[in-house]
């Protein structure tokens, strides 16, 4: 059962979820279903979407699941159609596709005198990935995946807002935006980029009665980041327990630590005069400066 910190009532909202197949934007879709909103659950995976919306009924929600490619204007403009034929107009746009990519990646915290030397005497340093040895075609795909995929289906989705003089666009950021982790300079870029967008959007659609928050998760454990974060035996890694050394509360968040702030952000009532606030929930992580 979807666990709801406190309800409200958000009968009548059409919420569109990008990313929703994941373990993040799955409790994100349902706890607006729970609270009443129709949820179209969007994702690459139409499998995973199809799984996430089943729960969601099973539960006696409303939802049906979307395939969406958030870089792609035709797929975001094709689900649009559907979704107002299915369940309405949407009101509430949750833009939460996005991840990172290992091309987009250093394999090492930092860049060593040693490490230079290597490259100096063969061109490159085996199972090592630098900085110079970065794809720009891996950093452009990271930067399109978090940035472009939230643009373009703000572009879709919000035009009807804006006709109707009212909705809700809710950004998924990260604490990569505020405090850069080493290794993942495409990713923390690109969520600082979405920081930044979600106050742009908010100034900007202000007069047409849109509003545009962002939440930025602290560090929570996902499919996506699995294998960095645990042991195959399931402890914490070596990275994991430099994570949970620098967050004051000790562990990482659980999917249900973000829902109480989503449901802030998404009822008209408790956040009505909201706009472009990115919220940090982490733990304590960004004000913890390390002694």
């Amino acid at each position: 059962m979807t666990n709801i910190p406190f309800k409200v009532d958000l009968s009548g909202e059409v919420a569109v979820v990008t990313g929703a197949g994941g373990v993040l934007c799955s409790g994100f879709a349902k706890a607006l279903a729970a609270c009443g909103a129709k949820v179209a659950v969007c994702d690459l995976r139409v499998d995973a979407a199809e799984t996430v919306a089943a729960e969601i009924r099973a539960e006696g929600g409303i939802a049906r699941a979307y395939e969406m490619n958030v870089l792609k204007k035709e797929s975001v403009e094709a689900c649009r159609d559907a979704i107002k034929a299915d369940l309405g107009t949407c009101t509430l746009l949750l833009n939460g596709a996005g991840g990172n990519n290992p091309k987009g990646s250093t394999s090492k915290d930092t860049l060593t005198p040693e490490d230079m030397a290597a490259l100096e005497k063969d061109g490159t340093i085996e199972g090592v990935k630098t900085f110079f040895d970065l794809d720009p075609d891996g950093i452009s795909f990271v930067f399109s995946l978090n940035f472009m995929g939230i643009l373009i289906p703000t572009q879709v989705f919000a035009y009807d807002m804006a006709k109707a003089g009212r909705g809700n666009v809710i950004n998924i950021s990260s604490m990569n935006a505020f405090r850069p982790l080493t290794r993942i300079p495409a990713y923390s870029g690109a969520k600082a980029a979405v920081s930044n967008f979600t106050e742009w959007l908010a100034v900007h659609f202000a007069p047409v009665g849109i509003r545009c928050n962002a939440i930025a998760p602290g560090f929570f454990l996902t499919n996506q980041n699995r294998a960095l974060m645990t042991n195959p035996d399931g402890t914490p890694s070596a990275r994991c327990g430099k994570i949970l050394a620098h967050t004051p509360m000790g562990r990482l968040g659980e999917v249900d630590d973000l829902t109480g702030t989503l449901l802030f952000l998404a009822d008209e009532g408790a956040s009505g005069f909201v706009d472009g606030v990115v919220v940090p929930v982490d733990g304590g992580f960004a004000a913890y400066s390390g002694v």
